[in-house]
């Protein structure tokens, strides 16, 4: 849900200062030497010692605007020459860039003190250097993209969430534009809209059978073709069309993080649910089924023809900014893990040190997990439970995956329960996750009886432990990507 969202690195306004300081001497010393002085010649004409002006050049001093016209006369040119100039040409833009290079934190980090790049050293050398450097970034940030980082930037993102209640009103103002320029007169999303949406964005869309296995789409910008598999003839071909489309029209770059990676995963959801369900719209019908105490997660998924977990997740968006509404969220794996989780209504979810919740045993009394239990997977299932944080009431279904049964669950603190459908459900759960003795530890003469006698095999997700996939794309094989695109290109 980050957009808008920005887990923004602090200013770097000192770089930004040692770029113009590099950038100005070299157009300082490219002007000097094409009028065909000498160092010591143009200190004599500025009125300044030689190893002033050699400071300047080489970026180590910054000059006053007073002696920047200075040295603008003395060259027979104007201060925007210096200033505002043309590009520099290859030779002094590698030497720009790796004297920047060296003023970073890499270098430093390698012990390397910074040298003056001298006109003997040739320009191989210098994109050597600058490979190197980014190469040991590459590897550095390959380091850091850990499970322990995935938790903690999970962690930072659901915090914002909750501050803003899961609602972003800039997503929701992308969405409306979007809608208004194709001419949408509200309500559901048809296939067409679809559509129409990749045509104004530039984009004809082309199914295929040999999208790479490690994609759900893959956008051609340069020939504006977007391909999506075949295969998506299974599931809602609109949601996959706005879901490749999202981060074109939020402007995504790289991701240079997983946080960054992660936001605009979340983003990219975020607006598809906003397109598949205009906020205006939707808004409109659940305050009227509010008033007629019926909400209903299920009469959201089929009055937009969307899943229940995007109908799930598009209530969260509004529930709380327009109805006034807390709630929670949990998306639970039949082998019992959490993957998704929300909540600003003090539900308490079972969390690591760092404080994740994805990836936690999801309690074995919640709703989240006694709904697998139900035989009737057609009608939703209900269900109070109490905790020691209060009495919360939810409505869950299970949906199949390609990785296998998930369930998806939204919540409420029961004096909210008067507003849903269900709330008159005789289930009732007792879950004491957050003690010991809940379901963490099993019957004492059960513990007594196979404790010293089983040693099972543990099934553990591969990326709860491993490092994650590497790359500007996590989980994307880019050379299989780029072969594709040779492939379909058009010729």
């Amino acid at each position: 849900m980050d957009t808008g969202v920005s887990l923004t690195a602090p200013s770097a306004a000192s770089d930004d200062e040692g770029v113009d300081t590099l950038t100005i001497g070299k157009r300082i010393r490219q002007l000097r030497t094409a009028r065909g002085l000498t160092l010591d010649e143009l200190a004599a004409a500025v009125g300044r010692a030689p190893s002033q002006m050699s400071m300047i050049e080489n970026g180590r001093r910054e000059a006053k605007l007073t002696l920047l016209q200075a040295i603008a006369r003395a060259l027979g040119t104007g201060l925007d020459a210096l200033l505002d100039a043309e590009p520099l040409d290859e030779r002094a833009a590698l030497e720009v860039a790796v004297e920047r290079a060296m003023r970073g934190s890499t270098f430093q980090a390698l012990g390397i003190t910074p040298f003056r790049v001298g006109k003997t050293v040739p320009d191989e050398a210098l994109a050597a250097m600058l490979a190197l450097q980014a190469e040991i970034e590459r590897l550095r940030d390959e380091r850091s993209a850990t499970p322990e980082e995935a938790r903690r930037a999970n962690v930072a993102l659901r915090r914002l969430m909750r501050t803003q209640d899961n609602h972003f009103p800039e997503l929701e103002r992308t969405a409306s534009e979007i809608l208004a320029a194709v001419d949408h007169p509200g309500g559901p999303l048809t296939q067409r809209a679809a559509s129409d949406i990749a045509a104004y964005l530039g984009f004809s869309l082309h199914y295929v059978p040999d999208l790479p296995q490690t994609t759900r789409s893959i956008a051609d910008v340069k020939n504006g073709r977007l391909y999506l598999s075949t295969r998506v003839a299974k599931g809602d071909p609109r949601a996959s069309v706005l879901q490749a489309l999202s981060s074109r029209m939020l402007g995504h770059t790289e991701p240079t993080s997983y946080g960054e990676f992660l936001r605009q995963r979340v983003e990219t959801n975020y607006l598809t649910g906003a397109l598949l369900m205009p906020e205006a719209h939707v808004v409109a019908a659940l305050r009227d089924a509010k008033a007629r105490r019926a909400l209903s997660i299920e009469d959201l998924r089929d009055a937009y023809s969307v899943s229940y977990e995007t109908a799930a997740h598009r209530f969260t968006n509004l529930a709380t900014v327009h109805l006034g509404i807390p709630v929670h969220f949990l998306k639970v794996h039949e082998s019992g893990t959490i993957t998704k989780a929300y909540e600003n209504d003090d539900v308490n979810f079972p969390t690591d040190r760092l404080g994740s919740i994805e990836g936690q045993m999801c309690c074995r009394r919640w709703t989240s997990r006694v709904v697998f239990d139900e035989d009737d997977r057609f009608n939703p299932y209900y269900q109070y439970t109490d905790t020691g944080n209060g009495t919360y009431w939810c409505t869950a279904r299970v949906e199949q995956s390609s990785e296998g049964a998930h369930s998806v669950s939204v919540g409420v603190r029961f004096d909210d329960t008067k507003w849903f459908r269900g709330r008159d459900t005789p289930n009732r759960g007792v879950s004491r996750h957050a003690v010991e003795v809940c379901c963490r530890r099993p019957p004492a003469e059960l513990e007594a009886a196979w404790r010293d006698n089983a040693w099972p095999n543990v099934r553990t997700p591969r990326t709860l432990l491993a490092t994650l996939p590497t790359g500007a794309f996590p989980g994307v094989d880019t050379t299989e990507v780029y072969e594709f695109l040779e492939a379909h290109a058009p010729r």
